[in-house]
């Protein structure tokens, strides 16, 4: 993927996401403790991260999760990460957009009533 400048689609720096984010939740499943995994499995009703590895079935045989009890298979934790963490995002982009819009109104109307002159002055006395 060639990208250069602001000729990237919107595609491409989603699909640059969701790799992205993908490698930080697999990075950080791997080092939490197993405590920490089954709270997760357990509060997402999920098991497993993602069906990347052989340590996969490993996660799949030790999991706890609700799911696991009511039928064969249960969704995977990396996907409703993935899912949970996008929402997170797009309510932090709109957040974001907000604070800047506001800050752009603030900086044009300094701009714009900066140099006014003070209509109580006197107008014959040097500043």
């Amino acid at each position: 993927m060639v990208c250069g400048g602001f000729a990237c689609s919107k595609n491409a720096l989603c699909a640059l996401n969701v790799v992205y984010m993908t490698d930080v939740i697999n990075a950080s499943w791997w080092v939490m403790s197993n405590k920490t995994r089954d709270e997760l499995e357990r509060s997402f009703d999920c098991c497993g991260l993602f069906n990347l590895t052989t340590l996969y079935q490993q996660d799949y045989a030790f999991c706890t999760a609700m799911c696991k009890s009511r039928s064969s298979t249960c969704q995977m934790c990396g996907e409703k990460f993935l899912k949970h963490s996008d929402k997170a995002l797009k309510i932090l982009g709109g957040v974001g957009l907000f604070f800047s819009f506001t800050e752009i109104l603030g900086v044009w109307l300094a701009m714009r009533f900066r140099n006014q002159k003070d209509p109580r002055a006197n107008p014959s006395a040097f500043l």
